[in-house]
């Protein structure tokens, strides 16, 4: 057999092994990959993510995720999730959106159901493209953690690619989500707070990218970043963020962990009064983010 077809079969068999382990393992932890479950599989998430700061008080929330994923077939994959969320926040009032102080431990958030399919297999076809649809419905507010019906459903492309024999991988999202939310009302208001209760509708774009590049056997370096934007029918664009930051990755032969910093990069749309940061949005945001997710297969 010539050298070079040889040297080509190895490489083309090392990129089939490297791209089957990866199959929706997340090398990011808020961009997500193309790839799906082969048919029979199963993975099971859980998911941290810390939310710090808002430039003035106490603020700090914990979002959880308990995740379940089986692939159906070989293209497509279905989910279900359970979301819970933990708040310290004090010193900090802003109006309409937060109206006091407020303290509790791990509380069910929500639950969410989403299906994944995928067009175009990052390892077999040289490019990735994958379709996302998920539907989700939560009881608590996410920046307040005051009572609050919402319904909300996304759809997502997640394109991929390997370089280098699958060593560097490309991963690049575009979304948009409809939520139609409605608050409970709050006893023991000021008068002149405005706390809303009346239906709402918003409409959210997501654009986000990341690279990860393989620095050692199973470990992964990586960088990404993520704008979002948010539409309310009465006023538009109503606010604006861009994150952004570094990832690292660890994938086993069963279970694979990442964890990402994430930090405001730069803002926009509704500020709250006294706010010192111009550059960034922090009524519904806040300055950083830290996520850790870890997957098991079985």
């Amino acid at each position: 057999m010539p050298f070079s077809l040889r040297d080509g079969l190895i490489a083309a068999a090392l990129l089939a092994s490297s791209a089957a382990a990866l199959a929706d393992e997340n090398l990011f932890g808020y961009v997500r990959g193309a790839e799906v479950l082969p048919k029979g599989a199963s993975e099971f998430y859980q998911w941290f993510t810390q939310r710090s700061d808002k430039g003035s008080g106490t603020y700090r929330a914990l979002d959880t995720k308990t995740e379940f994923e089986y692939g159906v077939t070989d293209r497509f994959q279905v989910s279900a999730e359970l979301n819970g969320m933990a708040l310290n926040t004090s010193g900090l009032v802003i109006d309409g959106y937060l109206p006091s102080d407020k303290k509790f431990g791990l509380r069910f958030q929500g639950v969410e159901l989403a299906v994944k399919y995928n067009f175009l297999s990052p390892a077999k076809d040289d490019f990735g493209l994958s379709g996302t649809t998920s539907i989700e419905y939560g009881v608590l507010d996410q920046h307040s953690g005051q009572k609050k019906k919402e319904y909300e459903i996304e759809t997502q492309l997640q394109a991929q690619k390997y370089f280098m024999e699958g060593q560097l991988t490309w991963v690049g999202n575009l979304g948009i989500r409809a939520a139609y939310e409605k608050r409970a009302a709050i006893s023991n208001l000021p008068a002149d707070f405005d706390w809303p209760t009346t239906p709402e509708m918003e409409i959210s774009t997501k654009i986000g990218t990341g690279l990860s590049y393989r620095f050692a056997p199973n470990w992964y370096a990586g960088v990404e970043m993520l704008r979002e934007s948010e539409f309310e029918t009465e006023v538009g664009l109503e606010r604006w963020s861009l994150f952004a930051g570094p990832s690292l990755h660890y994938g086993g032969n069963q279970w694979w962990a990442t964890l990402t910093l994430f930090k405001q990069v730069r803002g926009g749309g509704e500020r709250y009064e006294g706010q010192a940061d111009d550059h960034l949005h922090l009524i519904e945001k806040t300055k950083n983010e830290v996520r850790l997710k870890v997957g098991y297969n079985f």
